[in-house]
């Protein structure tokens, strides 16, 4: 199916960030290799200083600057990193005001849950607080956000207001994470503090009107790999009674062997340039390369999926990880796992965000409501 219209201008902005990045980049290895140079090359960071102008996800709440009597000024590439999430925050406001959904007015709560060896995390809890709410309680859901595992939190306007409007039309509690971010926290950290907080959900389910019998984790793209690792982690500890999985244009395998780039060809995107920019979302986020192939970072590999909780799939037509979202249904329905695997044609890898103005984002929200409504059965 051809790309939807809405996309023609977004695209051509993101192949020219693509472009710029790529060229920014053998610019400062150049650079870095002539003996004349008065200083050091300027770094570009991590995915360089601006925002990506095409995901959806990255977004996260920039904490105001510590003086300098109390924090060291920051080094170049450092500062990259600040002014492309400063960026990316101020773009995902625009988008919001532009063409997603406001989030409607509910309650909320602030939890700070200990991580063991690891920093503690904030979560978020969104309560729908139904009047006809049983005794026993409501479904809860954790959730992950997205952001190539770079950038990203719970306070950015998208994922805010999507968090809302999921909580209330689903009627369930959603318990938003907000882990930590690559490079300064890498792999396995946001692990261990998203499965830290799913074992916090199930023992504060009565403290938060929730029935801890019907329990979900969800996760957008990089945050739909943390929730699918959390599955296996919580499989291997606890064996907490998870209800469902429901991973949105997730990446499960940092290998990159199931990236399917034939869907960036009709955009215009050469192959190299995609690669180079999933390549340094895997090398931000682990540690070394040889993390790619443990399961916790790459869930799809993992030698077993039996005893997982049924899952459901989305992924979009014009996302090289529509190939990862297709290969880790097909590895759950191996295992026995109840899988559904969904894709939307003719949109890209950021479309839950553009419930104001696409047709088939509203049509995913509707979908993600529906699924999450399965927890009340």
């Amino acid at each position: 199916m051809d790309l939807d219209p809405f996309f023609e201008e977004r695209l051509r902005v993101h192949r020219k960030y693509l472009f710029d990045q790529a060229l920014g980049s053998v610019r400062s290895r150049l650079s870095a290799l002539w003996p004349f140079a008065r200083g050091p090359a300027p770094a570009m960071g991590m995915g360089g200083g601006g925002p990506a102008p095409k995901t959806a996800q990255q977004s996260e709440d920039v904490a105001p600057p510590a003086s300098a009597a109390t924090k060291p000024p920051l080094g170049p590439r450092a500062r990259a990193r600040a002014r492309h999430r400063k960026a990316a925050l101020a773009w995902d406001r625009r988008e919001l005001h532009k063409v997603g959904t406001a989030g409607t007015r509910i309650r909320t709560t602030e939890h700070i849950v200990e991580v063991p060896g690891q920093p503690d995390v904030r979560v978020r809890v969104y309560h729908p607080d139904p009047a006809d709410a049983p005794p026993q309680g409501i479904p809860g859901v954790l959730s992950l956000f997205g952001g190539a595992f770079r950038i990203g939190g719970i306070g950015y306007p998208t994922t805010d207001a999507a968090n809302r409007r999921r909580a209330l039309d689903a009627g369930v509690v959603v318990a938003a994470v907000d882990y930590a971010l690559a490079p300064e926290h890498q792999y396995p950290v946001a692990v261990e503090q998203a499965y830290a907080a799913l074992e916090w959900l199930f023992a504060s389910a009565g403290d938060l009107g929730i029935d801890r019998r019907r329990i979900a984790i969800a996760g957008v793209s990089a945050g739909a790999n943390l929730a699918a690792a959390v599955t296996l982690v919580n499989r291997e500890r606890a064996g907490l009674p998870l209800r469902l999985q429901l991973l949105e244009v997730p990446v499960v395998d940092l290998t990159g062997r199931h990236l399917d780039l034939r869907a960036t060809r009709p955009l215009g995107i050469p192959r190299f340039i995609a690669m180079r920019e999933l390549r340094s979302v895997a090398n931000t986020y682990l540690r070394r390369p040889a993390d790619a192939y443990e399961p916790f970072a790459s869930p799809l590999l993992a030698a077993s999926h039996e005893g997982l909780p049924p899952a459901v799939i989305l992924t979009a037509e014009y996302d090289p990880l529509r190939g990862d979202g297709d290969a880790y249904g097909a590895a759950l329905r191996r295992a026995g796992v109840d899988a559904s695997v969904v894709r939307y044609q003719g949109v890209t890898h950021d479309t839950p965000i553009f419930t104001g103005a696409l047709p088939a984002a509203r049509r995913w929200h509707d979908d993600v409501v529906a699924a999450l409504r399965r927890l009340n059965t």
